[in-house]
């Protein structure tokens, strides 16, 4: 056999072998990679009520079981309507609640999907049951600039979201606002209330990010309405059970 062919034949089978233990790898450690999937954003929903301390690390079992404990799902209508099972809307609304032992509700927690400068950006905004003062902010996914814009998933970030309130003192929607460098003194405090620091020299992302949560908030703020009209208090019976993840 000419040693060109020789080359070839070994070049083939070498590709071959490659392609079949990448095969098998990617198929044999899928579930542990959805697990993983699945625990690092139930983490995020945790953290950002507060259940999981930012920045220490937290076993899975501890996860799923805090999880399954606090946390329930709900579907709503745009007009903040709790879906029936089996219901379904074109444009339905996903909640998470935090929920004590007795089904009283702490927290309703919003999905965040949004356009960052470089790519989505994904998290939870949780907001307190006064349907008015945000209780927390984490990130699980972006496409931001390690070190500018990817400063949002970090703790100094994301702790400056609590407390922050969703509605000004004459209870009309103002979302939140991130401020292009410190916000600190320069701002009056009405506003102050509304804004949190921005990142120094990543201007768009926290534009980016500004105007996602407001259109975010303002899609629930029909949900949000109902629970500052205290109409959200409880868990209605029978519902809240969470979709079985992998």
């Amino acid at each position: 056999m000419p040693d060109s062919l020789k080359s070839l034949v070994f070049a083939l089978v070498l590709c071959l072998v490659c392609s079949l233990t990448l095969t098998g790898a990617s198929v044999g450690l899928r579930q542990y990679q959805n697990r993983n999937i699945r625990v690092d954003r139930q983490t995020n929903v945790l953290k950002s009520v507060g259940l999981v301390a930012a920045g220490k690390p937290c076993p899975p079992e501890e996860i799923d079981r805090l999880y399954a404990l606090h946390i329930r799902c709900l579907r709503l209508s745009p007009e903040g309507r709790l879906l029936a099972d089996g219901e379904s809307h074109p444009r339905e609304l996903p909640v998470y609640l935090n929920v004590n032992p007795d089904q009283t509700i702490e927290n309703y927690i919003l999905p965040v999907q949004t356009k960052g400068l470089w790519g989505d950006i994904r998290g939870y905004l949780a907001i307190r049951r006064d349907g008015r003062t945000i209780s927390g902010f984490t990130v699980y996914k972006h496409s931001e600039t390690p070190g500018l814009g990817g400063e949002i998933e970090k703790q100094w970030f994301q702790k400056n979201f609590a407390g922050k309130q969703i509605v000004n003192q004459a209870n009309e929607f103002v979302a939140v606002t991130v401020a292009k460098g410190p916000a600190g003194d320069r701002l009056p405090a009405a506003k102050q209330a509304h804004t949190v620091d921005g990142i120094s020299g990543a201007t768009l992302t926290g534009k980016y990010l500004s105007q996602g949560l407001h259109d975010i908030l303002k899609e629930y703020e029909p949900v949000s309405i109902r629970f500052r009209q205290n109409e959200l208090r409880q868990l209605p019976p029978g519902q809240g059970l969470c979709p079985l993840d992998p």
